[in-house]
């Protein structure tokens, strides 16, 4: 018998040891997509995240002695697939929160996360109206949405004209992506054009993209003076081939910035020389951040990919994402406790709370590659600032100063938007109180 109790006593005290080990872990579920049609834009974005959460645990032991963990599911740019990678992780011990890596998953997890009490991190994509955090407390589409990416093309477009006055008349083509992130810029633009009297011409691309004839010959018949481009994947590069066969000015054409990354123009070389696309970051290996993840991370043979494509563009967005993600749990633990594994709710309260000035960014590692970036419990952005890079035949470069999008015109569409999000499905806004918890 006291056999017996010793052997239950070392099960239960080996139970508690996992419970604990289990509970220094703070979890990161990675949706990824490495395969399909737009696996060349999706691994490098996955490296990134995976790398930059290797590297802390290897340099820094975790964030405050908790270790970070993460399991990748493949989803292939799927949003039914996303959602049922969402469905199988979100029960993980530790889970800090989701990045949906599609705007069409985010649609779908939105009614899904407040019950769940996950946050959804959309950087640079998803619903533009969750700006609003008092009306989309659990969304955060950090460093800018659809709509101040458009408004910040369109003010460049203007700008460069010699004023936005010089808009009337023009005609701009929007050639996008027919899927809920092709179509999120468009309120924006329809307001720009009725504002500005410029002429809005709007042709869609069936996913993936890779038979764009019929759409480049409406341009070629249309001649507008600018083409803005909403893809991703092969639709890039499949758009820069089509404008140049057809003798379209690639200098007339601007993208998104997921249509400006190397593997969008790689294959047309100096056939897309000129093309300008939004950049919400830089790229290269000089950063200290890049340098410690090459260091702390490929040198010991660990690498997600190959070492050539560390410090791409879409890789070092992936950092970026990871980065505010592990400061989010940072800022959280800072008033729920320090060391401590945190919920959901609590990494909410972080992602609400960022405050990452210059001197932060510089500490992490991450001079001159963003922004920096504050968030409030109205703002769950934190910035509209981006700048415009141009492709030179073989690189990319930076070739502007940063642009903020036009708060007088994105705020009362983005509170009519919210507005009617909350009524259609009968909420309210959240109260002062609230914004404490």
């Amino acid at each position: 018998m006291k056999i017996r109790h010793i052997v239950l006593a070392s099960v239960i005290a080996a139970a508690s040891a996992g419970a604990f080990a289990q509970a220094k872990e703070q979890f990161f579920p990675l949706l990824s997509y490495r395969t399909g049609a737009y696996a060349p834009n999706g691994t490098p974005w996955a490296n990134g995240k995976q790398d930059y959460l290797k590297m802390v645990n290897a340099r820094d032991g975790g964030i405050n002695g908790v270790k970070l963990t993460y399991e990748e599911c493949e989803m292939a740019y799927d949003t039914a697939r996303g959602v049922e990678c969402y469905e199988r992780l979100k029960s993980h011990p530790g889970v800090a929160l989701f990045d949906p890596q599609s705007t069409g998953v985010t649609f779908a997890l939105t009614e899904k996360a407040p019950q769940d009490k996950i946050p959804l991190m959309t950087l640079g994509y998803g619903l533009s109206v969750s700006q609003d955090g008092m009306a989309f407390k659990w969304n955060f589409p950090l460093m800018g949405s659809y709509w101040t990416g458009a408004d910040v093309l369109i003010q460049y477009i203007g700008k460069s004209l010699g004023g936005m006055d010089k808009l009337k008349g023009k005609k701009i083509t929007l050639v996008y992506h027919d899927s809920p992130f092709g179509k999120e810029p468009i309120p924006l633009l329809q307001e720009r054009a009725a504002m500005l009297g410029f002429n809005l011409q709007l042709l869609p691309v069936t996913a993936p993209g890779v038979d764009q004839k019929a759409t480049w010959l409406q341009v070629r018949q249309a001649k507008p003076d600018y083409v803005l481009l909403w893809g991703w994947g092969v639709m890039n590069s499949t758009a820069l081939k089509e404008a140049q066969a057809t003798g379209y000015p690639r200098d007339k054409m601007f993208g998104v910035w997921w249509a400006g990354a190397e593997p969008d123009v790689k294959d047309v070389g100096e056939g897309a020389k000129g093309y300008r696309a939004l950049a919400l970051n830089t790229s290269g290996q000089q950063p200290k951040v890049i340098q410690d993840i090459l260091k702390y991370v490929y040198a010991k043979g660990q690498g997600a990919g190959s070492k050539e494509d560390v410090g791409s563009v879409l890789y070092t967005r992936g950092v970026i994402i990871q980065m505010l993600s592990q400061e989010a749990v940072r800022r959280a633990q800072e008033r729920f406790g320090k060391g401590k594994v945190m919920t959901g709710e609590q990494v909410r309260w972080g992602l609400e709370n960022l405050a990452l000035d210059q001197k932060k960014l510089d500490a992490l590692g991450f001079s001159g590659v963003m922004r920096p970036i504050s968030t409030s419990c109205a703002d769950h952005m934190g910035s509209t600032a981006v700048r415009i890079e141009t492709w030179d035949g073989k690189k990319w470069g930076i070739t502007s100063d940063y642009i903020e999008a036009d708060e007088q015109i994105l705020k009362p569409m983005i509170k009519a938007g919210a507005d009617k999000y909350l009524a259609d499905k009968k909420m309210t806004r959240r109260t002062a109180a609230d914004c404490q918890s």
